[in-house]
């Protein structure tokens, strides 16, 4: 069976050429695993799997993986399956109807799950070849149309019809139930619960206590680990209830609480920017959450859109990043670590989750930049941010919340890369290695090294600062040139 028989259509360029070999999980795969959108409870189709390094990859992982391509394994099995991978397909498919057919037919494959994954605009200077269609025609004839993010979650959006999840940019969630898309929300927003390990009651009972203190209820036994449930199994709920009260921190508890409410009005705010469904569709511990720490869904909702809608108010926002514990101010921006990311004000981090749902927050990155002027998230990626005194950027991703567009910079090629200092802004003040980083920025103030800050912010204009002022860096510690 060919694509041509599944999809109705015809190939009429060499697609089969754009199969590469990977030696491990492509991004798409990687990010659906790690999403937990791929476990090893569901079964997966790749569907247009060329070599099949994906398939192999899930199973040496564990994971029940079949493919399917029209080329490499038109034997492959097309039975529906918990989740269809849909990856680097779409965009080879030089026919705008065969290619939304194919979108389709992936859909009608998925049983839950749908990931669609596709090259991006940013990527237009390594294709080479001249204008064909919606899309260019390469010297190997192969044909590739480069999707933008906001245009790539529209266009399965569209196709699917329904609400999508931007997982990373260019890759795109489709869910067949909205229970399985919020509960991929809440795990965006709020990480599953960490308990304690527990071999016996008591240990039980004592990481009971802990996650009451960190959530600011009592946990229901359906949300505990199964294993932790059987050991509490001969206590009935009202006992369970009185013994955590007994035993947990009161003022730890009220902490937790503050915290939960927080978080659930941000990921109320998130859920209504990206399409809010009904109360029974939410997460269990959302639904616990709200009924313990509001009056009503009716409530909380309305207090999560007022924050949302104070997104708009400039003064609001730039009052919100001057209050703010973590991160480093500017003319024009907040810039804060991903270490640090949860410590700002709820309204700056629905700002930010806003902005990664409207086109995906890239895997890699170090330093997020808000901007307190329009609307604006960059992600920029610092990879040697813990080890280099001075890290150099890598390469930038940006989304305008205005107009949902999206730019790509690499600096990887770059013979003049911009750099950081006084690294321990970006942090919070109880990091580790702010101590160290703020050793570093005062002997670098008291050397005059911060004299000339508009010559400092590059790679060639801190090395000129440098031997004007007479120092070199020896790891973190700067020394007297020689």
């Amino acid at each position: 069976m060919t694509l041509t028989e599944q999809t109705g259509g015809a190939w009429e360029t060499e697609r089969r050429l754009t199969a590469i070999g990977r030696t491990g999980l492509s991004v798409p795969a990687r990010q659906a695993v790690v999403d937990q959108q791929i476990t090893s409870d569901s079964s997966v189709l790749d569907y247009g799997c060329g070599r099949g390094d994906d398939v192999r990859a899930l199973q040496r992982i564990a994971m029940r993986a079949v493919g399917w391509d029209p080329h490499y394994h038109p034997e492959g099995s097309l039975d529906p399956s918990d989740v269809v991978l849909l990856t680097y397909v779409l965009n080879i498919i030089e026919d705008p109807e065969e290619r939304r057919r194919t979108l389709v037919k992936a859909w009608e494959l998925a049983k839950e799950t749908l990931v669609v994954s596709t090259r991006l605009t940013w990527e237009k200077s390594k294709v080479k070849g001249t204008g064909f269609g919606d899309g260019v025609l390469t010297s190997r004839r192969t044909f590739q149309h480069l999707f933008s993010a906001g245009e790539l979650r529209s266009y399965v959006e569209d196709a699917t019809g329904v609400r999508c999840v931007s997982a990373a940019p260019g890759i795109v969630y489709a869910f067949k139930r909205d229970e399985a898309r919020l509960g991929c929300l809440a795990r965006r927003i709020a990480p599953a619960a960490i308990w304690l390990a527990s071999d016996d009651a008591a240990s039980a009972i004592a990481s009971v206590v802990d996650y009451t203190e960190r959530r600011g209820r009592v946990p229901r036994v359906e949300e505990m680990p199964t294993q932790m449930a059987e050991l509490l199994a001969h206590l009935n709920t009202a006992e369970l209830q009185r013994i955590v009260r007994v035993s947990a921190n009161p003022e730890k508890v009220a902490e937790g609480a503050k915290k939960s409410t927080l978080t659930t009005l941000l990921f109320l705010g998130v859920e209504l920017f990206n399409g809010r469904g009904p109360f029974g569709c939410l997460p269990l511990s959302t639904q616990l959450d709200v009924r313990a720490f509001f009056s009503s869904y009716k409530e909380a909702c309305m207090r999560s859109d007022r924050l949302l809608l104070k997104l708009r108010d400039d003064a609001y926002v730039r009052g919100a990043m001057n209050g703010s514990k973590v991160g480093k101010l500017t003319p024009t921006a907040l810039y804060v670590h991903r270490r640090a990311i949860d410590h700002m004000p709820v309204v700056l981090r629905l700002y930010e989750h806003c902005a990664s749902l409207a086109a995906g927050r890239p895997q890699e990155w170090t330093l997020a930049k808000l901007r307190h002027q329009g609307r604006g998230v960059s992600w920029l990626d610092f990879p040697e941010f813990d080890t280099d005194p001075h890290p150099r950027l890598r390469s930038s991703y940006m989304v305008d919340l205005a107009t949902f567009k999206t730019s790509h910079m690499s600096y990887e090629q770059s013979e003049n890369r911009p750099l950081l200092h006084r690294k321990h802004e970006f942090l919070h003040p109880d990091d580790p290695a702010v101590p160290k980083y703020r050793r570093l920025t005062d002997s670098e103030l008291r050397a005059g090294l911060y004299a000339n800050p508009h010559l400092i912010g590059t790679e060639q204009g801190w090395e000129a600062e440098l031997v004007r002022c007479g120092r070199q860096l020896r790891g973190h510690r700067l020394i007297k040139r020689y």
